[in-house]
């Protein structure tokens, strides 16, 4: 059963922006697993039932192609897919809990699907509302965005913005709450996910597959 998110998981992420090398990870191995996966898992595991099963991300951070080669993330997200690159998301790390939603990672298909749609008429309306209704409730909207227009979009098209999108999403914080050790972390994400849920149903509609 999820129980929360201990308090010492937020410390144990503090101390690992402190000092992320593999000699403390080592050291410490035993605390994440006890007081980060662990709970993490059993969040997701909680809201399966809704809206199903999620994955936990691996702690090692990708540094190939990165100039920061510090060999660990300093937060723990998990996922729920529902097309590739779409669905539903959360993180806790040093500051407290991260709840968002929408459309991630992108392929020139499914970026064309996406502006497709915006620029439907219909279809566009209502990624406009759904976008407004998140915006009132206090959800920030993020995502890649070309600087300029997309090339073949006019100035004046009425979803400029949203046409700019290589990808969508939308995302709150809770700083610290005070209930984050207890059940009602799971409450929070629960309710959170359902107030996104309209718009990763859009994106998934719209988006599809990879290829």
């Amino acid at each position: 059963m999820f129980t929360g998110i201990p308090i010492a998981a937020l410390d144990f992420y503090e101390d690992l922006e402190a000092d992320n090398s593999k000699s403390f990870w080592t050291a410490h191995k035993a605390v994440y697993d006890d007081v980060v996966r662990a709970p993490m898992t059993a969040l997701l595991a909680e809201l399966e039932d809704e809206f199903g099963a999620g994955k936990v991300f691996r702690p090692y951070r990708d540094v190939r192609f990165s100039k920061d080669k510090t060999p660990y993330k300093t937060h723990q997200g998990g996922f729920v897919e529902t097309r590739p690159g779409v669905g539903f998301y959360v993180q806790i790390d040093a500051s407290g809990l991260f709840v968002a939603g929408g459309f991630y990672s992108h392929t020139p298909v499914q970026v064309t699907r996406f502006r497709d749609a915006v620029d439907d008429d219909r279809r566009g309306r209502q990624l406009v509302r759904l976008v407004k209704k998140l915006q009132s409730s206090g959800y920030e909207i993020g995502g890649d965005t070309l600087k300029t227009r997309p090339r073949g979009v006019a100035e004046d098209h009425p979803r400029l913005e949203l046409m700019r999108h290589k990808s969508l999403t939308a995302s709150k914080k809770y700083l610290s709450p005070d209930w984050i050790d207890s059940p009602r972390t799971a409450q929070e994400v629960r309710a959170a996910w359902r107030e996104m849920r309209p718009l990763v149903e859009w994106l998934t509609t719209v988006i599809g597959a990879g290829e």
